[in-house]
């Protein structure tokens, strides 16, 4: 694109109140698209890049750049943000095509949206790089041309190097470099390519991407001369075979899968040096398999996490360079970690700063604490959720002392914290050259606030603001008339077309952390109907205050319903102690709290019939669901189980042992927490949903209980969703999925 300013967008509007919610829901991909996301800070803090599609019901994400000096106190200036990237104008009438490597790595990020998905810049952000269509892309963010590199595609997961001369990608499976300024053509330069049909360089494992939130299997040197790079060779992982029943001819999709017990991929690390050089990182693999982490620092050479397969032990390498005294790479142990059930994973950490300090976590005191050295960083009894940054300006944290929220942190090269944002809602951000942007969500507007606070620019006298009483502004740390002005990115998100009502309880001897919503306008004195609508699973919280997660319990409960969400053990926010309650049982403690949730609040909340109480899910809230109405018929009455998890065994490796140990070793453990040896005590109504392209849940698990169920003579019902997957992105099925369930509910429920 041209750098024009991109027009003044018009405000986000309501659609018609005549559009239903689940019609909308569906075609605004629940209210992401028009959302602005991945924030990138350039290093001196003037620019902001973010991806968002230019409307409400536009799934395609364009590349913005909004310049923070130019922007305007309530929202972008004209001139203050700029459209890079626009998909359509570099594909024409082509069209998008997907490999099926981008689609595998779309459906382990959870990525349902399409164009520009995803970018990477150099250090500078002079340059921005990224795929579409499986071709490379490279745009100069100065003058916002942008222009396509040639390549051996279809491209994966592009970076350019630090000093902005060169890009990587990997393409069918080799690691490959283009010069920017290469003039001659060609694919570029062949860094390291597969030596077998199952190997694969430079790409994050299934385990990595689905379980350790590692998307990325390569990372630039700071001066741009290597690359240090994962070899993944899944020749020993077993073979899966995914096939669309609805399209017979078609064949079946194979995939490798570690299923509980089975074999990993076998995961190296190499640093490949652009002078044709190479020296493999060694480590002893056969006892912590797990490549966790890698990252480079300016001052200091490679760190890599690696851990066990049972995910009790860490160790943290230091990786030092070759020389021409030692050519090869020498690993040190700089820390090595246990724990008697798990070690968690927390992003942004191990990172190190320039004096050479590890910045990590520890479980210290039944909390998660930031330590710096061996220095404990005291952030007022928070427990810390991720860390955003760590580096010469300080380290940004984001970290939670209510279960419902989540704060940002500063944190001084000193270990003196203060604390960035105010309380009432769920804040995240990233940093870089004094500007911060601060993503904000609360219960009283929809999606969430952006908002970019720039160091040293004053507000104007008497300027309070919408902006500024929302909580985003203080990124500085300053307060009053000192406190910067922020810059908010506008959202064009659609406004939904209802407000949810969550009445957000603390019940019970454990203070479960609970959502009620009762149907609009309701009548008091009127039983209702209950439905429990949790996820239920470890890590996971869905109590929290973000006004979109209440918009679909919130349509169940306008369908006649009182909806009750509840955040029982393992969902994460109360520290180490509460997740590690589900060690070797899941399904006995997670059930437990839902039928604990139920009836503490029925004691507070009156009108709710526990003669007619049902459960719905998804995924682990799916495997919640069925098991409510097998093991505890007395409580609920009916369940609608979405792509459940029915028999752990069929479940990969690194979540599943985290929990429940391995396989071999805790049989009775699997069987405890398995639903087909319960198959013949059904006596509830019970309706399986599951997509048969699934390949994180596979539509095994449904059909095993099914014909289980079946072999017991126990009625069910079964709605299987051809080629959709686990998320379930395609707007008819997004739709029609919560009238059927709906409708199937009242019945079983005879409402």
């Amino acid at each position: 694109m041209a750098d024009q300013p991109s027009p003044a967008e018009p405000p986000a509007t309501p659609s018609a109140p005549a559009e239903s919610f689940p019609r909308q829901s569906a075609r605004t991909a629940r209210f992401t698209c028009g959302a602005p996301r991945a924030f990138t800070v350039t290093p001196d803090g003037d620019r902001v890049l973010f991806l968002r599609s230019r409307g409400g019901a536009d799934r395609v994400g364009c590349l913005w750049s909004l310049d923070v000096s130019a922007g305007s106190a309530a929202t972008e200036s004209t001139n203050g943000v700029r459209l890079l990237v626009d998909p359509r104008d570099l594909l024409s009438d082509s069209g998008e095509e997907l490999s099926a490597a981008e689609r595998a790595r779309r459906e382990r990020a959870r990525e349902a949206s399409a164009g520009v998905v995803a970018y990477a810049t150099d250090d500078a952000a002079t340059v921005a790089a990224f795929a579409l269509s499986g071709r490379l892309w490279v745009t100069d963010l100065h003058t916002g041309t942008t222009r396509e590199l040639p390549s051996s595609g279809p491209v994966l997961d592009p970076r350019p190097d630090p000093t902005g001369t060169h890009v990587a990608y990997v393409g069918r499976g080799a690691l490959r470099v283009v010069a920017l300024d290469d003039a001659r053509g060609g694919a570029g330069q062949v860094l390291a390519e597969p030596d077998g049909p199952d190997v694969t360089w430079g790409l994050a494992e299934f385990v990595a991407a689905e379980e350790m939130d590692r998307h990325r299997g390569y990372w630039w040197a700071p001066d741009g001369s290597a690359v240090l790079a994962a070899r993944v060779d899944n020749s020993p992982v077993q073979r899966w075979h995914i096939a669309d029943p609805a399209n017979p001819g078609s064949v079946p999709v194979e995939v490798a899968y570690p299923a509980a017990g089975t074999a990993n991929a076998d995961v190296s690390l190499a640093l490949l040096g652009l002078d044709g050089s190479r020296a493999d990182v060694g480590w002893d693999r056969a006892a912590l398999p797990y490549l966790v982490s890698a990252r480079w620092t300016a001052h200091h050479d490679p760190i890599v996490v690696v851990m066990s397969r049972d995910q009790r032990t860490a160790q943290t390498l230091g990786v030092s360079l070759p020389t021409g005294a030692a050519p090869g790479c020498r690993v040190t142990v700089l820390r090595e970690d246990h724990d008697n059930a798990w070690l968690d994973i927390v992003g942004g950490v191990p990172a190190m700063l320039p004096d050479g300090r590890l910045v990590r976590t520890a479980d210290l005191d039944g909390a998660r604490r930031l330590v710096v050295g061996e220095q404990p960083v005291d952030l007022g009894g928070a427990h810390v959720i991720e860390v955003v940054a760590a580096g010469s300006g300080g380290i940004l944290v984001v970290a939670t002392d209510d279960p419902t929220e989540s704060h940002l942190w500063q944190v001084d090269a000193d270990g003196a914290a203060r604390r960035l944002t105010e309380l009432g809602g769920c804040h995240g951000g990233v940093t870089g050259g004094g500007t911060t942007v601060v993503v904000r969500t609360t219960l009283d507007r929809p999606g969430s606030l952006v908002q970019v606070q720039r160091t040293g620019q004053r507000r104007a006298a008497g300027a309070a603001g919408a902006a500024g009483a929302a909580g985003a502004a203080g990124a500085a740390g300053a307060a009053g008339a000192d406190r910067p002005e922020p810059v908010q990115i506008a959202s064009l998100a659609e406004t939904p077309c209802l407000q949810p009502q969550p009445q957000l309880l603390t019940v019970g001897e454990r203070d479960l952390q609970v959502g009620v919503l009762l149907p609009s306008g309701h009548s008091p004195g009127t039983p209702l109907p209950v439905l429990m609508d949790p996820y239920g699973g470890p890590k996971h919280q869905e109590v929290r205050k973000a006004h979109n997660l209440w918009l679909e319990p919130q349509w169940w409960a306008d369908q006649g319903f009182a909806v009750v969400v509840a955040d029982g053990r393992g969902t994460g926010g109360r520290g180490p102690d509460w997740d590690r309650s589900v060690h070797h049982d899941l399904a006995g403690v997670t059930l437990q709290d839902q039928v604990d949730a139920l009836h503490a609040v029925a004691d507070r909340v009156p009108d709710l019939d526990l003669r007619r109480v049902g459960m719905r899910g998804w995924s682990y809230g799916g495997y919640l669901a069925a098991l409510a109405v097998l093991r505890r018929p007395d409580v609920f009455h009916a369940a609608i189980a979405g792509a459940p998890v029915t028999d752990w065994r069929l479940y990969d490796t690194c979540y599943t042992e985290r929990y429940l140990g391995h396989p071999d070793e805790h049989p009775d453990v699997y069987a405890e927490n398995s639903l087909l040896g319960d198959a013949a005590r059904l006596e509830r109504p019970l309706l399986l949903i599951h997509g048969l392209a699934d390949d994180n849940v596979v539509a095994a698990h449904t059909l095993r209980l099914s014909s289980a169920l079946l072999a017991a003579g126990r009625p069910h019902d079964v709605l299987p969703l051809s080629g959709v997957t686990h998320m379930t992105p395609q707007e008819v099925v997004a739709e029609n999925l919560l009238l059927l369930q709906a409708e199937w509910l009242h019945r079983a429920l005879r409402t």
